[in-house]
């Protein structure tokens, strides 16, 4: 049995410190006995993603990150460039724990090349983003957000109560999933109860598991003619980067509904500004953008038919903690020979024998 063990945790101002060492306590104690944590905190999301060449979406200098982890045998992250100087700069470490989906922000590569496994924690934030887009839904096609700002204002804008100008009930609509993994697929249960007809369009889920959800699978082409209201919730490979562009916006209904709250490279947001300003999309509910944040003199802000939200959609008190007990839990496997629930480089594995 291993012990004292050094742990090097960097957390931030949503997945904190203290929710690593709870779960460190909880999971891996029991496992190696001692625990030393060497900490420090990243200043996000109060400051904004950053990217280089190696990694994407972190926040914080790899030389601060090298000096936490020179003597460490486990680094657990959530936003922190782990580089490959980072991963030289540490002779000891063992495994990395990195709590978000994908974990772009860490070299894996580097990692797979010393034989260290990258533990991430897919879904962690699964629930929240279904909650959030039932309720950008809600927001948009019922005019909520608009209202508010409006009334916050000291305006009252009771015209919305005209015919020409208020929404439509969801019940007995179409609302089309564009992706249909595990978001999309955890969505369905939240919208039957509306009475909402669902099409899926995924070319990788089998319609075997359409059916079992009682949801009809149909072409791209043919959901986004028929849907009045249409989700995004695509992962971005080179094959779907802008995959909703000006054709696609053409092909929706006139007066339909877009919402995404998946990532912004996925959309072509020239395209969908010409189809909001020109009143064929009755509106859209935007959480992800191909800047963030996005400029303040950005036209799509300035639309009256736009719901905007920060990219906030998978960010819940729940998430926080699932992410962190997700890879503490791994780390724990790791030490007591257990098989990984996550593991972002199996390969690394197959190095160690």
């Amino acid at each position: 049995m291993a012990k004292h063990l050094r742990v090097a945790v960097i957390g931030d101002q949503f997945v904190g410190v203290d929710l690593f060492a709870t779960a460190l306590q909880r999971e891996l104690t029991p496992v190696v006995g001692e625990v030393e944590i060497v900490a420090q905190s990243a200043p996000w999301p109060d400051t904004p993603l950053q990217h280089n060449a190696e990694v994407k979406e972190f926040v914080g200098d790899p030389a601060t990150v090298a000096a936490l982890v020179q003597d460490a045998d486990v680094l657990l992250t959530h936003v922190a460039p782990v580089t490959q100087a980072v991963i030289d700069a540490a002779p000891a470490l063992r495994i990395i724990g990195c709590c978000r989906g994908g974990p772009v922000n860490i070299n894996v590569a580097a990692a797979t090349a010393r034989g260290i496994p990258v533990v991430n924690a897919p879904a962690r934030n699964s629930q929240a983003v279904v909650e959030f887009t039932v309720g950008l839904i809600l927001a948009e096609c019922r005019g909520i957000a608009r209202a508010h700002a409006a009334l916050s204002q000291g305006v009252w804008l009771g015209d919305l109560y005209r015919y020409d100008r208020t929404g439509r009930e969801l019940r007995g609509q179409t609302v089309g999933l564009v992706g249909f993994g595990a978001i999309a697929q955890a969505l369905v249960a939240y919208l039957k109860p509306f009475g909402l007809h669902i099409l899926a369009y995924d070319p990788f889920v089998p319609a075997v598991r359409c059916a079992e959800l009682g949801v009809e699978q149909v072409e791209l082409d043919d959901l986004l003619a028929r849907a009045d209201i249409v989700s995004l919730h695509a992962r971005v490979t080179p094959q779907t980067v802008g995959m909703m562009g000006a054709a696609q916006f053409a092909r929706m209904k006139p007066g339909a509904y877009f919402i995404n709250t998946a990532r912004g490279p996925l959309v072509d947001y020239d395209a969908l500004y010409n189809a909001l300003h020109s009143g064929h999309l009755g509106g859209a509910g935007i959480d992800c953008f191909p800047e963030e944040p996005p400029p303040p003199d950005w036209p799509l802000l300035r639309l009256p038919n736009v719901t905007v939200t920060p990219h906030i959609a998978g960010s819940s008190k729940n998430s926080a903690e699932r992410g962190a007990e997700q890879v503490v839990r791994d780390v724990a496997n790791f030490f007591a020979g257990r098989p990984l629930e996550y593991c972002a480089n199996a390969a690394a594995l197959a190095t160690k024998g």
